[in-house]
């Protein structure tokens, strides 16, 4: 996997909207991440989108990953969403679900690998 910048997500093309967003866009920023799309990640992506439309999207870094961790937990939890989001499943997942990224998402202490 190549080197990224931990800095180069902010330049990344979110839609206007919220509800902009779509599958198709959804393929094209995972390219971009180097990850090709499963069940598994749709499933991620349904999820964080859904939740984000019920919560807001005012959450912590580290409340959703704990969220994400809890609702994945049958599957294996973080380490689950990590082998799907290999450079972090807030950051990579909120970039491909077209959601801003939380607060502090991009702390380098937070937990995303870089």
């Amino acid at each position: 996997m190549p080197k990224m910048d931990p800095l180069s997500i902010e330049q990344r093309q979110l839609p206007d909207s919220f509800y902009q967003w779509n599958p198709t866009l959804a393929e094209l920023l995972a390219a971009e991440e180097h990850i090709e799309l499963t069940d598994k990640h749709w499933q991620v992506i349904h999820f964080l989108r859904d939740h984000c439309d019920t919560h807001g999207t005012g959450c912590s870094a580290r409340l959703l990953l704990k969220t994400l961790s809890r609702r994945f937990g049958k599957e294996g939890g973080k380490r689950y969403l990590y082998t799907l989001f290999p450079r972090g499943p807030v950051v990579q997942a909120c970039k491909i679900s077209g959601i801003p990224l939380p607060q502090y998402a991009l702390d380098l202490s937070f937990g995303s690998v870089h």
